[in-house]
């Protein structure tokens, strides 16, 4: 492939791209707002062939019950049964408040083909600032020839003493190549008080 020469000297003064640079573009398809919710979920309305890539965006989910896990799991039936065997791998990176401690690396919060729900950020407690924030990514869920990959951010304070910072990296596939037509967020333990989660469409 030819490289293209840009004639703009500056970012600032450049007005075109050209046309072999591709373009994509975000698109909302549905806001999920918690009110004591026991879950958060998205079906085959939104989650289907029209996109390859689907983000989802938390935002200050706060739970109910102190000391609880953020987590996720698949489905293949519509959101009848949220089931899905997977296999994933984590590491986080934390740093407590007061400076007296910090951590990067493996943390066993994986799964190894299991139907469980992946834990997407720990310990998250009910002080009325703590929440979690951050976002999934899955591709192409309603491939029927390959397994369901996906990678995941977040951020929250956990409930500990000192409080600490932490980010948790989550990756893995949902083992199935039947298509995904169905996700759903809960805490590992009572509702989601308050937040949302934002779904985008991405080309």
């Amino acid at each position: 492939m030819a490289l293209v020469k840009l004639n703009n000297q500056s970012i600032s003064e450049v007005t075109a791209l050209p046309a072999v640079v591709p373009i994509g573009s975000q698109v909302l398809l549905s806001t999920a707002t918690a009110s004591a919710s026991a879950s958060l979920s998205f079906n085959s309305t939104y989650i289907n062939s029209d996109y390859l890539v689907y983000k989802f965006e938390f935002i200050n989910c706060h739970p109910a019950t102190d000391n609880v896990s953020f987590t996720f799991n698949f489905s293949i039936d519509n959101g009848s049964n949220y089931n899905v065997v997977k296999t994933t791998t984590s590491f986080v990176s934390n740093h407590d408040e007061n400076d007296s401690g910090n951590n990067f690396g493996y943390q066993d919060f994986d799964l190894a083909q299991s139907t469980d729900y992946q834990i997407l950020a720990r310990l998250v407690g009910t002080e009325a600032d703590d929440n979690v924030s951050g976002s999934m990514t899955l591709f192409n869920p309603s491939s029927t020839t390959y397994v369901k990959h996906f990678t995941s951010t977040t951020n929250n304070v956990l409930s500990i003493s000192p409080p600490s910072t932490e980010e948790m990296f989550i990756s893995g596939y949902g083992n199935t190549t039947s298509a995904v037509n169905a996700i759903q967020f809960k805490m590992s333990s009572g509702n989601i008080d308050a937040g949302v989660i934002k779904l985008y469409g991405i080309n």
